[in-house]
C-alpha cells in the first residue's frame, strides 16, 4: 500500500514542510500558525501579501534551488503550490 504525505506537514503557501514548531508561521494572537510557514506567514498576515501563485512558485523554486534540493522534488513543487490552500480556486 502506498503512503500519501499529509498536506498538513506542507506550508498551504508555499509547499515548504513544516516537521518542527519553529517552521511555523505565526498567528496574531503570537500562537502558532497551522497553515502557514515562518516565511510566508508572520503576526497574522502574509510576508509577500500581494504574490501571485506564479511568484510564490518562482521564490520556492529559487530558495529549493539554493539548497542544492534535487530537480525532481522542484518540477513537483511547481505542480503543488497553485493546490495549496492559499492558491487553490473555489
Amino acid at each position: 500500500m502506498e503512503e500519501k504525505l499529509s498536506m498538513d506537514l506542507f506550508c498551504q503557501s508555499c509547499g515548504m514542510p513544516m516537521h518542527q514548531d519553529q517552521d511555523h508561521g505565526t498567528e496574531a494572537n503570537e500562537g502558532m500558525s497551522e497553515d502557514y510557514c515562518a516565511y510566508c506567514y508572520q503576526d497574522g498576515k502574509f510576508t509577500m501579501p500581494n504574490a501571485t501563485v506564479e511568484e510564490m512558485i518562482d521564490v520556492s523554486v529559487a530558495g529549493m534551488k539554493k539548497a542544492g534540493v534535487d530537480e525532481a522534488i522542484i518540477e513537483q513543487t511547481k505542480t503543488l503550490i497553485p493546490q495549496l490552500k492559499r492558491w487553490k480556486k473555489e
